[in-house]
């Protein structure tokens, strides 16, 4: 009796293992990881970074054209006196810094005081890495700061996001000043 229910049990376990292996044949997608979070210390904590906290100052908001000369002005114009700020990285980072902050935070009541504007977040990086490395670091810097104006009470799908990598440098300088500049989420109206 006891050798037959062992081996019912060992067949159904088969049946199991058998059926849980013929589940989706397709092969894995491959997605860029993000590095490890590094703790002050130091040491590595094995998981994302928790999503920055908003900090509750005072925003102060850029001027903007008044309401009835939006519809006079082209996106073009719009844009080349943009009161919409870019967001500025440190190397090899796509986290939101405290000054960070505080431009999404301006940037938000911007996107608020005119709920007809959309935006395109555009990721760069500077020259250094590869290409493939840099489009993804690109990435994670747009998302970083569509997920903070989406913390913001910002609607998700007023905001879109591209990665250029090292592709487009706002300055084509070789130093660290250059990098700088070119370490940034920076954002286009595309809609008023």
């Amino acid at each position: 009796m006891k050798k037959t229910q062992s081996l019912v049990i060992l067949i159904v376990l088969l049946a199991v293992v058998i059926a849980a292996c013929n589940k989706g044949n397709k092969p894995p997608v491959a997605r860029p990881m993000p590095p490890p979070a590094v703790d002050p210390a130091g040491t590595s904590t094995g998981g994302p970074p928790p999503p920055p906290k908003p900090v509750m100052e005072p925003v102060i908001v850029p001027p903007m054209p008044a309401e009835d000369t939006i519809g006079s002005k082209t996106l073009d114009d719009l844009n080349r006196d943009s009161p919409l700020r870019p967001l500025y990285f440190e190397l090899d980072s796509s986290d939101v810094s405290a000054e960070g902050q505080q431009v999404l935070q301006a940037n938000a009541a911007v996107l608020k005081k005119y709920p007809g504007m959309q935006v395109t977040i555009e990721g760069h990086c500077d020259e250094r890495g590869t290409a493939e490395y840099n489009l993804a670091l690109g990435e994670r810097r747009a998302l970083a700061a569509k997920t903070y104006l989406v913390s913001l009470g910002i609607s998700a799908d007023k905001v879109k996001t591209v990665s250029y990598g090292k592709e487009f440098p706002f300055d084509a300088g070789h130093d660290d000043a250059a990098w700088k500049q070119n370490r940034r989420a920076h954002f286009v109206i595309t809609a008023k």
